[in-house]
């Protein structure tokens, strides 16, 4: 399903991870279509309030949890930078689907990283 989010849509997920050769690419694109998945699903299930989206990025944390171990397979790892990078990423996905009430750590609650 293709994002009809405009500014989603434009949007470089990741984008200053992938400027820092720590980071490996084959990785990141999978972040990358995590974030974009969550964009799908907000797009397909539409969340009508704050706790239905929380359920959506939940379920997108939980795989950037499992994605830590492909990071740290190749020499890498989800540290500070990443982490931020990650949080601002879902915080973005947020606010361009209207929830800018939502609360950036609640968004990646679930996170073991």
């Amino acid at each position: 399903m293709p994002i009809t989010n405009q500014q989603v849509a434009e949007h470089a997920f990741l984008q200053p991870l992938y400027a820092d050769a720590y980071f490996p690419d084959h990785v990141l694109d999978k972040g990358k279509a995590i974030l974009l998945n969550l964009c799908e699903r907000i797009e397909a299930e539409q969340p009508a309030d704050l706790p239905a989206l929380y359920v959506l990025t939940e379920a997108a944390t939980e795989q950037f949890n499992v994605l830590e171990a492909e990071f740290v397979a190749a020499g890498s790892e989800i540290e500070t930078v990443a982490r931020e990078e990650i949080g601002e990423d879902f915080w973005f996905v947020a606010t361009a689907y209207g929830f800018s009430d939502a609360d950036a750590e609640e968004l990646i609650a679930a996170r073991d990283w």
